[in-house]
């Protein structure tokens, strides 16, 4: 007789298979006690988007750090092409001179179309949507887990490697029981963001019917707020590859962007820098300043997988900007471009948030010089 999955596509199929080490034991433990406590999953409304290559032996391969927006996604791509036309541009001699061509019309039409996917010199590219979701419960939304990775100094997290590039998006790979039922709820889960405009929720129910299985990715980090007695996302979109990144951008925007939108006074700007100072020695996953509650948030990455491979972006999601041809060419007809040569002057308000940096950039010297000294480095 023969198995069911040899019946399923393999977009359907979810592989469950025994994860092995203590520390994979571990990290299945608390993933199946994060539904308990945790039992709410919840649309964030702010996708990510990579580009990625479908890989010969099954499955496609992401490029590395997401992007905001569609576009943002579809300019890393032209660079990707671009890179590819010079290093056969340096094996010319080798017979590459057409490699370099088709690799370099690619990356043209990057810059005055709209491509979501494309083949180029036998290879497919794509661009991916990945969704992201938060799990809550009664204390609020999920912190990070002890299992989850966290390495990396404070301030220092910026120098970690990516945890999603070279990440294969493929349903055949097993997952543990707790990401399978977690990839489960997840695609049965329309996600569209409550109080959004129609055009989205009916996006989302379209991609319930067009990519009904899915991958999920290495968890992400966010900043929540609580704000008239609810938590919500403190920078929509901003999401970290670490718990310890969430923190460094949490303490930097209590450095240097609180002060600068905010305009605090010399007071605030301490009392903000001391919850900052605070932030970076307890290494915590919580923060309170002025009355103000903010948490590191853990958030659920899932790639939605269809007949044809992963979800590309859907009509509306927010892509504000063009190809950057046509973009250029719209500065032009508007006045308002300036060519690379011609001086720009700073206004006071971009040379006070220029200060500000600079400040950071000294602070943060500073106390990696310390920690060297501390480790006898």
């Amino acid at each position: 007789m023969s198995g069911y999955e040899d019946e399923v596509p393999a977009y359907l199929t979810v592989r469950v298979t025994l994860q092995d080490g203590p520390i994979a034991a571990f990290a299945e433990q608390e993933a199946w006690q994060a539904r308990e406590r945790y039992p709410k999953l919840m649309g964030l409304g702010a996708p990510e988007f990579f580009h990625a290559k479908e890989l010969e032996a099954g499955g496609w391969e992401l490029s590395g750090y997401g992007n905001g927006t569609p576009q943002q996604a579809r300019d890393s791509l032209g660079s990707y092409f671009r890179q590819r036309a010079a290093e056969a541009a340096e094996a010319a001699e080798a017979g590459e001179d057409k490699a370099h061509r088709r690799w370099m019309a690619a990356a043209l039409r990057m810059d005055r179309e709209v491509v979501d996917d494309l083949r180029v010199q036998g290879e497919r590219r794509r661009i991916v949507r990945a969704s992201h979701f938060i799990r809550a419960g009664d204390s609020g939304p999920e912190p990070p887990r002890p299992s989850d990775p966290d390495p990396g100094e404070v301030g220092e997290s910026y120098r970690l490697p990516c945890r999603t590039k070279g990440f294969v998006v493929d349903p055949f790979t097993g997952t543990g029981l707790s990401d399978g039922i977690l990839k489960l709820d997840l695609v049965r889960f329309a996600g569209a963001p409550a109080g959004g405009p129609p055009e989205m929720a009916e996006d989302a129910r379209r991609a319930l019917e067009r990519y009904p299985g899915g991958v999920l990715l290495p968890a992400a980090y966010t900043i929540s707020e609580r704000v008239d007695g609810q938590w919500q996302a403190h920078n929509p979109g901003s999401t970290y590859s670490t718990p310890q990144g969430a923190r460094d951008g949490l303490a930097t925007w209590l450095r240097v962007m609180a002060p600068f939108t905010m305009e605090l006074d010399e007071a605030e700007r301490a009392e903000y820098a001391g919850a900052a100072d605070r932030l970076d020695e307890k290494r915590g996953n919580a923060a309170s300043v002025a009355g103000r509650r903010f948490r590191v948030t853990r958030v659920e990455r899932l790639i939605r997988i269809g007949p044809d491979g992963p979800e590309g972006p859907r009509p509306s999601d927010f892509d504000p900007d063009p190809p950057v041809e046509v973009q250029t060419a719209q500065l032009k007809a508007e006045g308002l471009w300036k060519e690379e040569d011609e001086p720009i002057e700073l206004d006071e308000r971009t040379l006070e948030l220029k200060r500000l940096w600079d400040q950071e950039e000294v602070r943060r010297a500073a106390a990696k010089e310390r920690r060297n000294r501390d480790k006898g480095v």
